[in-house]
């Protein structure tokens, strides 16, 4: 596989979910490492459906409030050959916390930044935890009709 050119960038629709803490939900993913919940963009995809869609695929979650807008936009570098990875990160409520394991969610937890701080995560979830600011947090507006 040719290598992805520089100007281009994965982009993933993340869903942060929030305790009454304001700490954030992780994924624990097979390889050992954590993650926001939520996936890739499928080509043409609206946002709030990309995520609606990922949280049921990996977690069998459904979702009931997603924020209007995004709350976070970060970046980082997967690898050389991978490139460049952009997670859309949008406040979310989740119908429930009852989820069905996966490759991709084998556990999940609530974090603040500096106990996920010690933990396996991705380099993007690193660059999440560096700007997340609890107290900067949207409401969340009216539930969205779904598509």
């Amino acid at each position: 596989m040719p290598a992805i050119p520089k100007a281009y960038y994965r982009t993933s629709i993340k869903a942060l979910v929030l305790d009454k803490n304001k700490k954030f939900l992780l994924c624990l993913e097979d390889n050992g490492k954590w993650e926001l919940p939520g996936g890739g963009l499928d080509f043409g995809e609206k946002p709030h459906d990309g995520l609606r869609r990922e949280i049921k695929e990996e977690m069998g979650i459904e979702v009931t409030d997603i924020a209007e807008r995004p709350a976070y936009f970060v970046t980082a570098k997967i690898s050389e050959k991978y490139g460049w990875k952009a997670n859309v990160i949008y406040e979310t409520q989740l119908k429930n916390l009852k989820f069905t394991p996966s490759d991709e969610c084998l556990e999940i937890r609530f974090f603040s930044a500096e106990e996920a701080a010690k933990e396996n995560l991705y380099p993007i979830v690193k660059e999440f935890i560096k700007v997340y600011k609890p107290e900067n947090r949207q409401k969340l507006r009216a539930r969205r009709p779904k598509h």
